[in-house]
């Protein structure tokens, strides 16, 4: 938990299109199909680990009162049987939606940064990850999966809703998928998402026993080379904000806080997906 007034004024509260874009192209990145649109909400349901796609973006304003809106989600979420969480963005509507959620007992956590880089004609150098022989192919969404969950010690459920999302997304086709391999087993993985000129990385993960040996800014500059070739001008991803580790690479490679974001849930409310 912890206080969102805390956060920047200038990563809190930004009115910037550009930045707007971003946050719609985020949305688009991964569709989960188990979504909903209600009063100008986008309520998802996706049973997997990520947080955004199983919780209420509040992207339009809507009609109805805010307490009608707020006992719709608690109805929806519990047939889903998932807990109610909301995300909340600088560009959340109405801009009233996190005082009014925190004046109706939702505690704030999590919160995430959201950085974009410019992407140049010239690729970052990847520097040498680790040594011994290391493979960096191209990867099919089910092997991706197998093998982000395989890093990551999710359990199949998580795998299995991670692979539909990702078959679900329009944009598939437009995704490259790296994983990097030792001997056939993977040591990293991650995607980049091109939406037009805008490209979104996710998903990179190392495996505990490689971290520290640059294998997180070899497959990162990877994926930005993907994206530059995909024709991608701008770059963007989203870090834990007290993730100091992967921000020292992000920051290298030319990445730069734009806006965070947050989630509330109900006070006492466990979120036993991550368990």
């Amino acid at each position: 938990m912890f206080d969102p007034g805390a956060i920047p004024d200038e990563l809190r509260i930004v009115a910037d299109a550009g930045l707007a874009r971003i946050e719609e192209a985020g949305l688009n990145a991964a569709q989960p199909s188990e979504q909903l649109l209600v009063d100008g909400w986008l309520l998802r349901f996706s049973p997997g680990k990520a947080r955004r796609a199983r919780s209420v973006n509040a992207i339009g304003a809507g009609r109805l009162d805010l307490d009608v809106k707020l006992e719709l989600c608690r109805r929806y979420y519990a047939r889903a049987d998932l807990p109610l969480l909301f995300r909340i963005t600088p560009f959340v509507l109405p801009a009233t939606l996190d005082d009014f959620l925190r004046r109706n007992g939702f505690e704030a956590f999590d919160e995430t940064r959201v950085m974009t880089c410019p992407l140049g004609l010239a690729a970052p150098a990847a520097g040498d990850p680790a040594s011994g022989p290391i493979t960096a192919g191209n990867a099919e969404i089910a092997e991706f999966a197998a093998a982000v969950g395989a890093l990551r010690g999710s359990p199949a459920a998580q795998i299995r809703a991670h692979e539909q999302r990702l078959l679900c997304s329009p944009l598939r086709g437009s995704a490259l998928r790296r994983v990097l391999r030792v001997d056939g087993e993977p040591v990293a993985a991650g995607q980049t998402v091109i939406e037009d000129d805008v490209a979104g990385l996710y998903d990179i993960v190392t495996a505990p026993a490689w971290r520290g040996r640059g294998l997180g800014r070899a497959v990162s500059a990877l994926l930005l080379a993907d994206a530059r070739a995909g024709g991608a001008r701008i770059a963007y991803l989203q870090v834990d904000a007290g993730n100091a580790p992967a921000r020292r690479i992000y920051s290298a490679l030319g990445f730069v806080d734009r806006y965070a974001y947050w989630y509330r849930r109900p006070a006492g409310v466990v979120d036993d997906l991550l368990h």
